[in-house]
């Protein structure tokens, strides 16, 4: 957005990384960004916190006036979304819900998939920015289906990265290369971003977090909260949701949601890399 030029007012409550601590004005309090910007723009970690943010004390609706706009790319809880966007929407504002997907790499390229829930009008004036931020821009319905959107893509991503996990945790256990494995599955229909990427990391133990354990707990969580609501079951999301509660149990909840292999291989009591420990 800076090199955009657009003039950026930023709230971080940690210290402010660069570029914004020499190119964007840091304010002290949220609505002290919503009194100077036009549009306000949301990345915080649970449903607690975009609530806090938005209407505590010092939070965004405090310093908003009428016709501004505000985007949420947390990724949420669908029906808080829908009371939140009520909210300021009776301010007078817009509100649109972009929860975003493609990790760390896709932020810095500026290649995310952004999932929009809102109605036309806010989404037109915010298309522009999101554009900025991601490849695959798309408006799914109303206030807070684009969060309904991000927690089905997360159940999705959980489900290949446990299948991938499975499938290199018996190759290497059954006595195979998991590395020939992997590119030999590569090159037919098992194929995957999951493979490609996850796979790697389960290979090489690189596991710092691009998205972490605990994050992806929280949406799995938010997807078997929502499945009760509708009365449904969601049988390999549970499953999904319990290697990722058993990798932050064995102490990975900070690690790369490609960690989730680390369950895997406990109970296997045999790891992807032969060098690596359990």
């Amino acid at each position: 957005m800076l090199e955009a030029g657009h003039t950026l007012f930023v709230h971080i409550r940690s210290k402010a990384p660069e570029p914004f601590a020499s190119r964007a004005t840091v304010c002290r309090a949220a609505s002290e960004v919503a009194r100077q910007a036009n549009i306000v723009i949301l990345m915080l970690p649970d449903t607690p916190d975009v609530e806090t943010v938005l209407f505590g004390k010092g939070g965004v609706a405090t310093g908003l006036s009428k016709g501004k706009l505000v985007i949420d790319c947390s990724s949420i809880d669908p029906i808080a979304t829908k009371g939140f966007a009520k909210k300021i929407e009776a301010l007078g504002c817009g509100y649109v819900d972009a929860p975003v997907s493609g990790g760390e790499v896709g932020a810095r390229a500026a290649s995310l998939t952004i999932m929009c829930g809102g109605n036309e009008a806010a989404f037109a004036r915010a298309r522009p920015l999101l554009d900025r931020l991601g490849k695959n821009v798309t408006l799914v319905g109303g206030a807070g289906d684009g969060q309904v959107c991000k927690v089905a893509n997360q159940i999705i991503v959980a489900l290949n990265i446990a299948a991938v996990g499975e499938a290199l945790v018996f190759a290497s256990k059954a006595g195979a290369d998991p590395v020939k494995v992997r590119q030999a599955l590569m090159g037919g229909f098992a194929a995957s971003r999951i493979l490609e990427v996850h796979g790697e990391r389960m290979i090489k133990r690189t596991f710092a977090p691009g998205f972490r354990i605990a994050l992806h707990q929280k949406d799995l969580n938010l997807a078997m909260q929502s499945a009760r609501s509708l009365g449904m079951a969601l049988p390999q999301t549970a499953g999904a949701a319990q290697l990722m509660n058993a990798c932050a149990a064995l102490g990975h909840a900070q690690a790369d949601h490609s960690a989730l292999v680390l369950a895997l291989e406990a109970l296997a009591q045999h790891a992807v890399a032969p060098e690596a420990a359990l």
